[in-house]
């Protein structure tokens, strides 16, 4: 149901932009529904569902709608459903992915290498990211997740913020912002349960290596970036 274009009948204002309501799509008979928003709404209008959400105690999933245009990432779904009394959220799916990794560089006397690594059952090499957490900034996310994939303590290099969208599974909507991170170590601890392996190459290697436009893109961005670093 995730990405449907629905149609909502509000029946109830729970809080500050989140609403009980019925939807329903394709002829279809109403559901049970909540919805989110920042805009003020009609008690009838034309939604999109941006999240499939399961509660402790309610039979079956229900969906998460708002208005055309409007973002929500996962913390803040979760952060506006905690209001829902007595209604604990037990799983959610949504739409709108965001995550956010590095570019993780480490140079020597002899050259600069970058670290690539593979998810598990990943059959890409790529870069080190995961998804945002409720309070987090961009920045912390990155450098948290590098921690926790890698074992690097890194230092992020101002200014390079690239964005890298996609849908891999046809609907979800994936947004990764990458950062440019030095590295002052090549001893890498990858965390098991996400890491499957990681290489250290040189910028021309990771051209080879990568697949995808965006990955390129970024690497080219990096290089730059780099070349022109004083440090």
């Amino acid at each position: 149901m995730i990405a449907d274009n629905v149609k909502v009948s509000l029946f109830g204002n729970i809080s500050d932009g989140l609403y009980s309501a019925y939807v329903s799509t394709n002829g279809s008979g109403n559901q049970s529904a909540y919805v989110v928003t920042r805009k003020e709404v009609r008690d009838y209008f034309d939604g999109i569902v941006v999240a499939v959400a399961e509660f402790e105690g309610l039979a079956g999933a229900r969906p998460i709608v708002s208005t055309y245009g409007e973002v929500f990432y996962e913390p803040e779904l979760r952060r506006r459903l905690s209001k829902l009394k007595n209604i604990k959220l037990k799983h959610i799916r949504c739409l709108y992915e965001k995550s956010c990794g590095g570019i993780i560089f480490y140079k020597t006397r002899r050259n600069t290498k970058i670290l690539l690594v593979k998810n598990n059952n990943g059959r890409y090499w790529s870069f080190p990211k995961g998804h945002i957490e409720e309070g987090e900034t961009e920045q912390q996310t990155a450098i948290r997740e590098i921690k926790e994939e890698t074992g690097l303590d890194v230092t992020l290099v101002p200014g390079f913020r690239e964005i890298s969208e996609y849908s891999p599974f046809g609907k979800i909507r994936k947004r990764v912002v990458f950062f440019l991170a030095r590295a002052f170590t090549d001893n890498v601890k990858i965390q098991e349960e996400e890491i499957d392996s990681y290489i250290w190459v040189d910028l021309q290697q990771a051209r080879k290596l990568c697949s995808y436009d965006n990955d390129l893109r970024i690497i080219e961005k990096a290089e730059l970036t780099i070349q022109f670093s004083k440090n």
